[in-house]
């Protein structure tokens, strides 16, 4: 058992002192308890060690060391440096042995998440390694047990004396003082057998620790204690009081090993002890006896109220008690008013003295200051009649002995600091050692978290399209069934998907994947509205699902990417940073990167965009009527562009009507305005998002891309229907069979580059690689979008239902990951000569049909015209 005596610092206001207390450890919750003596049944108090740090300091004095948990400080004194050092290094042995248990927690139920569990198992493997290494690592070597000090066998010894019989006693808790006393006076009668006791100790008094009062002990009670655990306690406080005390019950080998003087000098301590005590019990007897006689006489008049015959006496006796009470309120007033003008004349004699003190300290330095220069004198006159040599020898023999003593004073700092040094290196080291462990720990319960809140958003995603399937059959299913599927359809739609994300998720990962508003980061809504009623509980699929896809990712995929961007500097075209980007650039790193690229291909000439905003502000451009038509239209389901007041809406006009100034050929065309705006979200300055503008419309579109006949655009449709036909033949065909035009779904595509198509998380991806390779990436994601909802696309039979499909199945497309993978890989190869080959073949063409047309045209008009005449 680890117990023995400790001097515990008490403090009450500006007063401190120390008190001998029985210190106990229990190995069952890690707490350090507290008793008066070693015989007491009831603890003062209690310290919680599993979250507290050990500390030592050479300052405080020789024994003195101090235990920090999270409420406060208990500052503790051993009897020498050796005890110190025992306590020290076995309460951190102690304090490790029950958190490394305390660690070994059991994996949720109900996860069954195979890379979970390995991940988990594999961690214990390491801790568990790493645990046997450190552990080799002695920073302190081990201390020997002060027998004297520590121990059962200190429970025999006397407990140390203090100055004053009152000052060991612990007024915070005077119940639990008295069960211990009474129980230590009673202790060797229930010993044998006699069980009468005044007081019942089957049940303690619980004194809650207080950490904001700073008392004169601020110490809680730890009553209430196990069975089993107060048994054992009991047995060998029995056997220590036995050993201190001298009734015919002392054991036979005890009285053989002590000699008749060592027995006279143990009587004679406990003499003194029990004397200290009775002294104090009378004050504790001479408050109790105030406390009876007040009883008696509530007593006595009580019981003349409930004898009195008529109304009357006991009106009467109301009567004498109201005016007792008021009489007792006026002397309470007279004595509060005395106690008023003595604290004022204390405060004036205080003030005297203080004077006086001054005065005082001011006559002791004057004499001081007098004696001093007497003393100096005296020395100097003496040094005058004093043989010279002597003088020196004697000068050298004092200066000597000083630096020797000087010396060895150094020597016993420089120990101390050294152990000190060595126990501080092994408190740290051993705290790490906590704190990697716990931190290991939370990191696979957050990745346990995840794994679970994946798996329910796909559980309540697949129950979601259940009833999407039920709303499609409504018109078939009876009126009773039809009534409960559309009560479970409104149920389901008022689930908020942010709102249990925050419950079940802790904070790393809800600020990270779950977002706190409906809004994302630039503004997108998380949960599309739409006005259709059906496509409602697709929106609601749509965002379940990309939750569970980051869940999913986060700690395998977005994590090592993150890490990868923050170790990358100054960036520089190469195949590992193309790579990099075609993964997806981070939150933190795109606006830099989308400015790098911009500047990179675009020369940025000084004061060009603000001469431009000057001539738009003194010419009207023919563009600007249609430019306001198109600002209410643009990402509508954007918080900073939904309204006409939003805050964006003025900085995207500025830009465009800058654009349609800097190019004159194209001025502004339907389409621009989206681009700009996704500019403007990521790169936040207006004319970063201009130059932007420029770099998109004329390095990487094609020329005429944004023509009044907009050839290039048509011509990039039938490239893509070549690519389709050639990587998806399936799809194509199928088509084909329909009589579909893909076109009137994908031209939009090419003409934004997907914005108001793909959710705002894959959208910023496909820009990410556009804006770094060109259109390329536009053809890629555009297969690879037909490709991710291929099979579904060929289960459907009718023409209608494929084109009603075609309209919204970009929006069920909730991994980007595996977008990009089908897009990157699964589609290669895809050179950019086959795509130049193709589009200078198909403007031929186009070309020869635009120009046979305007031939038909002409015709046409002439015969009208002759035909008229």
């Amino acid at each position: 058992k680890l117990c023995g005596y400790l001097n515990k610092l008490g403090i009450k206001g500006p007063i401190k002192t120390w008190k001998s207390r029985w210190f106990f450890y229990d190995e069952n919750k890690c707490h350090l308890l507290y008793y008066r003596t070693a015989q007491d049944i009831n603890p003062l108090g209690s310290i919680d060690l599993s979250n507290a740090s050990f500390d030592c300091k050479v300052e405080n004095g020789e024994g003195v060391f101090e235990i920090r948990t999270p409420s406060r400080v208990f500052t503790l004194k051993a009897i020498s440096k050796q005890a110190m050092m025992y306590w020290l290094q076995q309460l951190q042995m102690r304090r490790w042995e029950f958190c490394n248990t305390q660690s070994r927690f059991p994996m949720l139920e109900g996860a069954k998440v195979q890379w979970s569990s390995v991940l988990f198992t594999c961690f214990c493997v390491l801790v568990c390694f790493y645990t046997d290494v450190v552990d080799s690592e002695d920073f302190l070597p081990p201390v020997k047990t002060p027998t004297e000090a520590v121990g059962l066998k200190a429970a025999s010894l006397p407990a140390p004396q203090t100055s004053t019989a009152l000052q060991n006693i612990s007024l915070k808790h005077p119940w639990t003082e008295i069960q211990n006393t009474v129980y230590n006076i009673c202790g060797s009668k229930q010993l044998w057998g006699n069980n009468g006791n005044v007081f019942s100790f089957s049940e303690f008094q619980e004194h809650p620790e207080n950490p904001d009062e700073q008392e004169e002990e601020v110490e809680a009670g730890c009553a209430g204690a196990e069975d089993g655990k107060m048994e054992s306690r009991l047995n060998w406080v029995r056997k220590a009081k036995w050993m201190n005390s001298g009734f015919p019950g002392l054991p036979e080998e005890l009285s053989r090993e002590r000699n008749p003087m060592d027995n006279v000098s143990v009587l004679q301590q406990q003499i003194l002890t029990l004397t200290e005590e009775v002294k104090s019990q009378k004050e504790l007897v001479k408050l109790l006896h105030k406390a009876l006689e007040a009883a008696q006489q509530e007593k006595r008049v009580s019981s003349m109220y409930l004898t009195a015959a008529e109304d009357k006496d006991r009106l009467e006796l109301v009567r004498h008690k109201v005016r007792q009470i008021a009489d007792l309120t006026s002397r309470l007033e007279a004595l509060e008013q005395d106690k008023k003008k003595l604290e004022q004349m204390l405060t004036l004699r205080d003030s005297h003295i203080q004077e006086l003190k001054e005065h005082v300290q001011l006559l002791m330095e004057k004499n001081h200051a007098k004696q001093e220069v007497i003393m100096a004198l005296t020395e100097q006159m003496a040094h005058e009649l004093s043989d010279p040599l002597q003088e020196a020898n004697t000068i050298t023999a004092e200066t000597l002995y000083k630096q020797q003593e000087k010396i060895e004073h150094l020597k016993d700092d420089i120990d101390a600091y050294k152990t000190q040094n060595q126990f501080l290196n092994s408190e740290i080291h051993q705290v790490t050692r906590l704190w990697t462990s716990v931190a290991e720990n939370e990191k696979a319960l957050l990745m346990k978290c995840a794994c679970l809140q994946a798996r329910n958003c796909q559980m309540e995603s697949k129950y979601l399209t259940v009833l999407r399937k039920l709303q499609e059959a409504l018109p078939g299913l009876p009126s009773s069934h039809a009534e409960l599927v559309r009560n479970l359809i409104q149920e389901a739609l008022q689930w908020d998907v942010k709102e249990e994300a925050e419950e079940a998720l802790p904070f790393e990962l809800t600020s990270a994947l779950c977002p706190s508003s409906e809004y994302d980061e630039y503004g997108f809504m998380t949960v599309p509205d739409y006005e259709v009623e059906d496509w409602k509980l697709l929106a609601k699929i749509q965002a379940l699902e990309i939750k569970s896809n980051n869940l999913r990712s986060q700690e395998v995929v977005e994590k090592p990417l993150r890490d990868r961007w923050n170790s990358v500097g100054e960036l520089s075209p190469s195949a590992e940073l193309k790579s990099l980007i075609r993964c997806g650039i981070p939150v933190e790193h795109r606006q830099r990167v989308w400015r790098w690229i911009v500047n990179r291909h675009c020369s940025r000439l000084s004061d060009h965009y603000q001469r431009l905003l000057k001539q738009s502000k003194s010419t009207e451009h023919p563009a600007c009527r249609q430019i306001e038509l198109d600002l209410p239209r643009t990402l509508t389901n954007n918080k900073y562009f939904s309204s006409p007041t939003s805050q964006l809406i003025p900085k995207l006009r500025r830009v465009l009507l800058a654009f349609s100034w800097h190019n004159l050929a194209i001025g502004y065309c339907q389409g621009l305005n989206r681009l700009a705006a996704v500019a403007l979200l990521v790169l936040e300055d207006e004319e970063s998002a201009f130059w932007c503008l420029v770099h998109i419309v004329e390095n990487l579109m094609p020329a005429d891309y944004y023509s009044d006949t907009l050839i290039t655009s048509q011509v990039d449709q039938r490239v893509f229907k070549d690519f389709l036909s050639e990587k998806l033949p399936r799809l194509m065909a199928h088509f084909e069979q329909y009589r579909i035009d893909v076109s009137l779904i994908t031209f939009n595509w090419f003409l934004v580059a997907f914005v108001d198509s793909l959710v705002s998380d894959i959208l910023l991806r496909v820009w990410d690689a556009f804006l770094y390779e060109g259109t390329k990436v536009i053809f890629r994601y555009a297969l690879a979008i037909f490709k991710y909802n291929e099979e579904e696309i060929l289960r459907i039979h009718d023409s209608v239902e494929i084109y009603q499909y075609l309209r919204f199945f970009t929006r069920m497309i909730t991994d980007g990951r595996k977008l990009m993978n089908i897009a990157f890989n699964d589609l290669n190869p895809f050179p950019m000569k086959l795509l130049r080959n193709r589009r200078s073949m198909h403007r031929e063409e186009l070309e020869a049909e635009l120009c046979e047309l305007e031939q038909i045209k002409a015709a046409y008009v002439k015969e009208r015209a002759e035909q008229g005449s």
